[in-house]
């Protein structure tokens, strides 16, 4: 099963990534361009899986180069507390 088969399950894969990342020094600004960079990916070259991820999709796809950093930035907050915390 893929962690794109459910949303929580994608949650805490995006989470525990997230975690990582910080962890290794990433900064905000590099976790921000980063889920910026994975969200366009997705919404291009990734067939959506669920409810949730069809309508992310759909919202990104109308949304102009500013309105997707939100998007990739609310996706990072909504990730914050998913996932194992070291």
């Amino acid at each position: 099963m893929s962690v794109l088969d459910n949303f929580d399950s994608w949650k805490s894969f995006l989470g525990d990534r997230l975690h990582q990342a910080q962890g290794q020094g990433m900064d905000q600004s590099a976790v921000s361009d980063l889920a910026y960079e994975i969200g366009n990916y997705l919404a291009t070259s990734v067939d959506a899986k669920n409810d949730q991820e069809a309508v992310l999709r759909d919202l990104w796809n109308v949304a102009d180069e500013k309105e997707q950093h939100a998007i990739a930035n609310m996706m990072v907050k909504l990730v914050k507390n998913e996932g194992n915390q070291p």
